[in-house]
């Protein structure tokens, strides 16, 4: 039967244009000096708002709502002097890296690493290495390394080495649009020699493993049109395969959560509350547990928002005992150019705090310095 959920109760957030309501884990309200700062949310009470709002595409993404922009007067060889001087001779001009790589595209960096290996003979990349050190080098690093080679890698540190970490394949995997996922799964291929889903039977099982397996092919479907009987169709298979019965059938929600394009999900949503008087994601969160768990609440949440989803990791990221910067510096350099904008204002909305605040109580010195050239500014 249907297990107890930890969730403690509802809080309500309105966000335009569209009423969000969002459950945030228990354990991120467990700082004591967030009580003040709580906002109002709650668990999409009005459901049917949520078929109103855009709908994010699983093969595009735009870059319209991002912080970091094009420079218009881009001069590469201006700025692989600037570059020199800062790491040539004595010392390292730390502001000078910052200036120059927070303000200018990925593309624009790519070019400028181009120029700057002919220029010297050196990788831009190397240098930097060598130059800076800690959580301002892997900041830097990120920057100038192509977006499909980056979540690679990233993909590659949470599967190699002593333990999986899956929390990071956990947001990779339910936060990046089908062409994204394609991308760093060739890119994948290219660094290592495997085929990532088969690193990943080896890495992770259970229903867990075969859900990421699944949206590691990179073919959800991307349909914006919803069935409306499919839609209940899918609703009463995932009631029944869970609350319905006694112990949970997980490989349905594993079917249905891992191919539903974001409409259709949305639509499934509404019709199971209608059935089961609890949100999809209530059900999943009282009658599963651990990284199946976090994986399809993860999916839930990103096809209500992406953004908000990753505004809750950042918050994660900076709250408890230490900071995890690797948090920090994958999700603003990879959003910086997409939706870093929205992430902001959905952080404010959540924590009663802005992005900015909260990097500048958490994060210094250059490393700090730099996450907030790419943050933007206050909301």
């Amino acid at each position: 039967m249907y297990g107890s959920s930890q969730f403690k109760g509802p809080m309500y957030l309105t966000v335009p244009p569209i009423t969000l309501t969002w459950s945030i884990s228990s354990e991120l309200f467990q700082v004591s000096d967030l009580t003040s700062n709580r906002r109002k949310m709650s668990v999409w009470d009005d459901l049917d708002l949520m078929l109103d709002s855009p709908t994010p595409s699983l093969s595009v993404a735009s870059s319209a709502r991002g912080t970091v922009k094009a420079s218009a007067n881009f001069k590469m060889a201006d700025d692989v002097s600037v570059l020199r001087k800062a790491m040539e001779g004595l010392g390292t001009t730390e502001k000078k890296l910052v200036d120059v790589l927070t303000q200018r595209s990925n593309a624009q960096r790519l070019l400028l690493s181009d120029a700057y290996q002919k220029a010297t003979g050196r990788a831009l990349i190397d240098d930097l290495k060598s130059e800076t050190g800690g959580d301002f080098e892997g900041v830097l690093v990120a920057l100038v390394t192509p977006p499909d080679v980056y979540d690679c890698r990233e993909i590659i540190s949470a599967i190699k080495g002593a333990g999986t970490t899956e929390s990071v394949l956990t947001e990779m995997f339910a936060s990046r649009t089908n062409k994204q996922i394609v991308a760093f799964t060739a890119a994948y291929l290219a660094e290592t020699g495997k085929a990532l889903s088969h690193d990943l039977q080896s890495e992770v099982s259970g229903e867990y493993g075969k859900a990421l397996i699944l949206l590691s092919e990179g073919k959800r479907d991307e349909s914006t049109k919803v069935d409306a009987a499919k839609a209940k169709a899918d609703a009463k298979i995932l009631y029944e395969a869970g609350e319905k019965k006694w112990g949970t059938d997980e490989s349905k929600f594993v079917d249905i959560l891992c191919h539903s394009s974001v409409p259709q999900l949305r639509q499934t949503m509404v019709e199971y509350k209608s059935i089961s008087k609890k949100s999809l994601q209530e059900s999943i969160e009282g009658e599963m547990s651990g990284n199946l768990e976090d994986l399809l609440v993860a999916i839930v949440k990103c096809a209500k928002s992406t953004p908000t989803y990753l505004a809750e990791r950042l918050f994660k990221g900076m709250k408890g005992p230490g900071t995890t910067e690797s948090i920090l510096t994958r999700i603003i350099v990879s959003r910086s150019e997409l939706d870093l904008l929205d992430i902001r204002a959905d952080y404010k909305k959540l924590f009663g705090t802005s992005l900015y605040s909260a990097l500048t109580s958490e994060v210094s010195g250059d490393y700090g310095d730099c996450l907030k050239r790419l943050c933007g500014g206050e909301d």
